[in-house]
């Protein structure tokens, strides 16, 4: 246990050496609220069922975060980590590799959360968004899509034969995917054809989910997007560990 809790508690310390990723996990989902809130603005308008368009963005803002971690961060630093050796080093110890791999995951979440905290603080502070959910269940929706998330992240980290080719490929699956899955704009002021297109997008079904938990509906509504989710998150999770390369 003490071994889990150094190696964690060392991988947020990197994380934050890391300032690319720090910016855009921390600060970056705040500055778009900003952005965008003064843009838009959090007026009531019918399209959105009365409610603002910050309202219905801040949900969509916190997958987001996840998938700027799970689709930029992870497969850098996973792939940075085995090209400097840093894996081969962590495999010659005595901690199992299920204890590193845990460890990653939590210090992930962790900082996953201070940038979803800090969104959400500036989005009630600035624009009084509204919240009718439960929290205790939208936080265990935002880890259940962010595991999803992050899934894909350590299967890219396994498949890139380097770090600059995860960027890349992180970068070239994430863009598109946070314009087009209602991440960044709300879905339903996009056009009917991106629509269609977004139904092919793991982080439309984060987004969705979130949403309607974030205005209190229940899980049970949103059965198929979380079948989606937890089928991404087994497939994923066994292609990473089928193709995962220490070195």
């Amino acid at each position: 246990m003490r071994g889990f809790l150094q190696l964690t508690w060392t991988d947020i310390r990197l994380y934050f050496r890391e300032p690319i990723g720090t910016f855009f996990t921390i600060a970056f989902p705040p500055l778009i609220v900003v952005l965008f809130g003064v843009i838009y603005g959090n007026d009531p308008m019918p399209l959105f069922g009365g409610r603002g368009s910050m309202d219905v963005s801040m949900p969509a803002y916190t997958a987001m975060v996840l998938g700027i971690v799970g689709f930029m961060s992870i497969p850098i630093s996973i792939s940075t980590y085995r090209e400097s050796g840093v894996l081969r080093r962590f495999r010659s110890t005595p901690l199992k590799p299920v204890t590193f791999m845990l460890a990653d995951v939590i210090s992930n979440l962790l900082m996953m959360f201070v940038g979803v905290a800090l969104l959400i603080a500036v989005g009630r502070i600035l624009y009084h968004v509204a919240f009718d959910g439960n929290a205790l269940i939208v936080a265990a929706a935002i880890v259940f899509s962010a595991l999803a998330m992050f899934s894909i992240g350590y299967l890219i980290a396994a498949v890139a034969p380097t770090a600059r080719a995860a960027q890349v490929i992180g970068m070239v699956i994430f863009y598109p995917m946070m314009f087009l899955s209602g991440a960044t704009m709300p879905i339903e002021v996009l056009p009917e054809s991106v629509q269609r297109v977004s139904a092919f997008l793991p982080l439309t079904y984060a987004v969705k989910l979130l949403k309607g938990l974030w205005f209190g509906a229940s899980w049970t509504d949103f059965a198929l997007e979380a079948a989606v989710l937890l089928g991404v998150l087994v497939v994923c999770t066994a292609l990473a560990a089928r193709f995962f390369r220490w070195e």
